[in-house]
């Protein structure tokens, strides 16, 4: 009996610890839930009931150097769904059919989007406005869906101003890593390529974002002016060099080709005046979410639309390097500018090999200007020998070849200026010829350049040897009224004297105007001009075509250049596409006098 009454003892007690143990849990939780967690629950429980839209700010305007609209913004709306105020079975299944997308993939693109369960997660952008007023009219039947009006981009068409706008698109995950989290969020639309990427700071502007009470079903109730809202600010609006009127005629003298660049620069100021790379593509597809089969399609066309060739098209430049060589040997006292070499009778032998002329003819005996008037191939045969691989390597690279221009463009390429230490680790210390440095010479071989860099060297022939850095962006002017100028920088000076550039530039002058000059065809009675062509060797198919173009001798107000692809005699086909361009220009200049003269006399 004792026994039994201690054992209930017992049993008592420990059912007493057992409560009491029970108690502290529950009194622990509840403290811990109401002290030291309460302002973590009340942020959930705020949460719960407030949602934080953003304000996505307008993007900036891109304008040409005339005020006239290049990238402008159109309004788009995009549906997102809160993850937290969803309703499992109605929210996911109504949306799904309202905007023709398989529940699958709208629960996807939720997952994939949700940053947090209390912010809306982007689902589809750009959605008719009738699937808006539908959300208005319904809310009942879409808890957790809300909507954002926004500004998408809008490029004019017909410019084919993608080459240098480029495009703006979501920002990915890595890019989101690399970001300052205020900055940017997912759905956040951010620059990808061309201007769009280089200046995406400055076009962006900052997202503000105000605050929502909804019901829990998740049904809107209306502002909550219990948070301080933030105001977006606008991005800056961008003004170019660009004149649109020369892009378009680029665009109008490229339209018969498959592929080829078109640039246009201001000799004193560097800006940029045209840019057109041929083919391209529409930028407006990138304005709202592009289907995967548009994209693969784009990127995996073998004729590289999303490739800039003004910048990063990488082309042997033909006879159009002859005035560097020329310059390279006055300069040095190799030759003067009454020098005559060997006379050409349609070609030159070294070694056990025979290199041609590009005229079976021959030209004879020739001074250093008419040797680049009639672009005779021997006669740079026998100065690229006499200068060798590295003098030639050492006048390229100060003119600005084998390095980028600092163009305030991205995906800029450097081109190709091999050397002597270039040679001999592709070949082997002492297992390559001096012979190389007669196609070196004449703009073949592995030389490679791009059409930026040839607009760029004739800049500075045109301007008595200074070359002004390209740039195509003229001032920015921020929402608050300041306006950012940007002032033309010296970017080097030719390594020539006076009067070398003196001899190179009456060569140029002889290539249009002298009577056996390869591009005589483009003499006119309008204003002078002066170029050199170019046909550059192509392993892969027909020869590329190129020319330079500068105008007004007297006192050069452009350069132009052009590289046709697989397009034949740079006399031929290129030289006429930089005529085009150049009569526009021209027009447009003596049209702007006759105005300016027309006030003059017409004010008292």
């Amino acid at each position: 009996m004792e026994r039994f009454k201690l054992s209930l003892a017992v049993r008592e007690r420990i059912s007493l610890i057992v409560v009491f143990a029970v108690l502290l849990f529950l009194a622990s939780g509840l403290i811990n839930l109401q002290v030291f967690r309460h302002s973590e629950l009340a942020d959930q429980s705020e949460n719960n009931r407030i949602r934080m839209v953003p304000i996505v700010p307008q993007r900036g305007r891109i304008y040409d150097r005339e005020g006239r609209i290049i990238v402008d913004n159109r309004p788009s709306y995009t549906v997102s769904v809160v993850p937290a105020e969803e309703v499992p079975g109605v929210t996911v299944a109504n949306l799904a059919r309202l905007i023709n997308l398989d529940t699958l993939v709208v629960r996807k693109r939720i997952q994939r989007n949700t940053v947090s369960r209390y912010r809306p997660a982007p689902v589809k952008k750009d959605i008719a406005f009738e699937v808006i007023a539908v959300l208005e009219e319904q809310s009942c039947r879409f808890p957790g869906v809300s909507y954002q009006m926004e500004r998408v981009r809008k490029y004019v068409e017909g410019l084919r101003a993608e080459s240098f706008t480029g495009y703006v698109g979501e920002a990915s995950r890595e890019e989101l890593l690399k970001g300052r989290p205020e900055e940017l969020r997912l759905g956040s639309m951010i620059g990808k390529k061309g201007l769009e990427r280089q200046y995406d700071h400055v076009l962006r502007g900052r997202e503000g974002f105000v605050y929502h009470e909804v019901r829990a079903s998740g049904q809107l109730l209306g502002p909550y002016e219990g948070k301080r809202w933030v105001d977006a600010i606008p991005g800056a609006d961008i003004t170019l060099t660009i004149d649109i009127d020369l892009q378009r005629a680029c665009v109008k003298a490229l339209d018969t080709f498959c592929c080829g660049a078109v640039v246009a620069l201001d000799p004193q100021t560097g800006e940029v005046l045209a840019m057109t790379s041929y083919p391209g593509y529409e930028a407006n597809i990138f304005s709202s979410v592009i289907p995967d089969s548009t994209w693969e399609a784009i990127r995996n066309d073998p004729n590289d639309p999303l490739v800039n060739r003004c910048l990063s098209g990488m082309y042997p430049p033909g006879s159009i390097i002859k005035l560097l060589t020329l310059g390279a040997g006055l300069e040095d006292g190799i030759i003067t500018e009454k020098s005559t070499l060997q006379p050409c009778y349609g070609g030159f032998q070294f070694g056990n090999r025979y290199f041609r002329c590009w005229n079976p003819a021959g030209h004879g005996a020739l001074t250093a200007a008419h040797a680049i008037e009639q672009s005779c191939d021997v006669y740079f045969y026998q100065l690229g020998l006499k200068l060798g691989v590295d003098l030639l390597s050492q006048y390229l690279a100060k003119s600005g070849f084998g390095v980028t221009t600092g163009i305030d463009l991205p995906n800029e390429a450097a081109g190709l200026n091999p050397n002597s230490d270039y040679y001999n680790e592709r070949y082997g210390k002492g297992k390559w010829t001096r012979g190389l440095v007669l196609n070196l010479a004449i703009g073949q071989g592995e030389i490679l350049c791009t059409p930026l860099q040839l607009a760029q060297f004739y800049c500075g022939l045109a301007c008595d040897g200074v070359v002004y850095q390209p740039h195509i962006v003229k001032s920015t002017f921020q929402p608050d009224g300041k306006e950012m100028t940007v002032r033309p920088t010296v970017a080097f000076t030719l390594p020539f004297s006076s009067s070398t550039l003196d001899v190179l530039k009456e060569g140029i002058r002889l290539v249009v105007e002298g009577e056996k000059g390869t591009a005589r065809s483009l003499r006119n009675k309008n204003y002078s001009l002066g170029g050199k062509t170019g046909t550059a060797q192509n392993p892969h198919g027909e020869n590329h075509s190129l020319f330079v173009g500068v105008a007004p001798l007297e006192k050069p107000e452009i350069v132009v250049c052009a590289v046709i692809e697989n397009a034949g005699h740079g006399s031929d086909v290129a030289a006429p596409v930089v005529k085009r361009v150049i009569d526009v220009f021209m027009q447009k200049k003596t049209a702007g006098e006759r105005v300016t003269a027309l006030s003059e006399v017409e004010s008292p």
